[in-house]
């Protein structure tokens, strides 16, 4: 019974409301997941910024100015890193491609966990009260161009801040999940053949590494869900963004709730419909459940 929240903003005019948005859509869903929980925001500076990768971490060894130093030594470029901790979630820029920061990240800080790593998005997480650690990180005041929250009720693997949801395992990809995939463990062996590394037990990671998979792989994002429609069996609704999209997917039975609101400004999606009430515009929206087994998806 875990909670999804997630809003695009179209409209330019509402991007500085992206994080009061989003805080008041998690406060209506905290009673479905109330052990731990994640919020991916998509453009929000100083978490992100131009010309620069973000690669964000748990488990930090090192405190924030030492941490930088060891990024800037393994970038090859000392004093270029910066670091920001927030809770239990540490961020790292570097002027460097995502790929290179993820390595130098590794090498500066190997027992540390990577969860999430692009150029616009951040992936906050912690275990404990959601509403408690969107406070922490400022949620309310964020401005940015998109979000996905999730509060999640643990059936499938341990309550720790590393098995919440989003998870961001490719540049700007965040998945969240409500529900359960009964052949998770047998995908899982599959990816692992074809050179998957991962970091949890939760089955949700196992969804977002095979959209990563398929997406390398030159699908787009409606196809690759198309896939996965395909290949994992269980009861789910999945909220899946990228730099410039979102996507929603009910399992063919449709036994997870979801609920879709739009208007020309924004799109919202959250699995009841009390988190929709307070959005801008919510009385001339377009209100409607997704179909089982369709995909949807919206652009920026």
């Amino acid at each position: 019974m875990c909670g999804i929240a997630a809003l695009q903003i179209i409209d330019p005019a509402l991007r500085p409301q992206l994080g009061a948005l989003m805080h008041a859509m998690l406060c209506e869903i905290v009673d479905r997941g109330p052990d731990s929980a994640g919020i991916a925001v998509y453009d929000v500076e100083p978490f992100v910024q131009q010309g620069k990768a973000t690669v964000t971490l748990l488990d930090s060894p090192l405190p924030d100015d030492a941490l930088a130093a060891a990024v800037g030594v393994a970038l090859g470029q000392p004093g270029a890193a910066e670091v920001r901790t927030l809770g239990e979630t540490t961020l790292v820029l570097a002027p460097a491609p995502v790929a290179e920061l993820v390595s130098a990240v590794r090498a500066a800080a190997p027992s540390a966990k990577q969860i999430g790593r692009g150029t616009h998005v951040a992936n906050l997480k912690g275990v404990g009260h959601p509403v408690e650690l969107a406070d922490r990180y400022g949620l309310a005041g964020l401005a940015g161009t998109q979000g996905v929250s999730h509060t999640r009720m643990a059936t499938e693997s341990a309550v720790t801040a590393g098995g919440s949801h989003p998870f961001t395992v490719d540049d700007d990809l965040c998945l969240v999940h409500n529900g359960s995939f009964s052949n998770h463990a047998s995908v899982r062996r599959r990816l692992v053949a074809s050179g998957a590394v991962f970091d949890s037990e939760n089955d949700s990671e196992v969804a977002a590494r095979f959209l990563a998979q398929r997406l390398r792989d030159g699908d787009d994002l409606e196809g690759a869900l198309t896939r996965l429609k395909a290949t994992f069996d269980g009861f789910y609704t999945l909220v899946v963004t990228t730099a410039d999209g979102l996507a929603v997917l009910r399992d063919p039975i449709a036994c997870k709730p979801a609920i879709v609101a739009e208007t020309p400004q924004w799109v919202a999606v959250a699995s009841e419909y009390r988190a929709l009430v307070g959005l801008p515009g919510i009385e001339q929206a377009h209100v409607f459940e997704p179909e089982p087994g369709q995909v949807y998806t919206w652009k920026l």
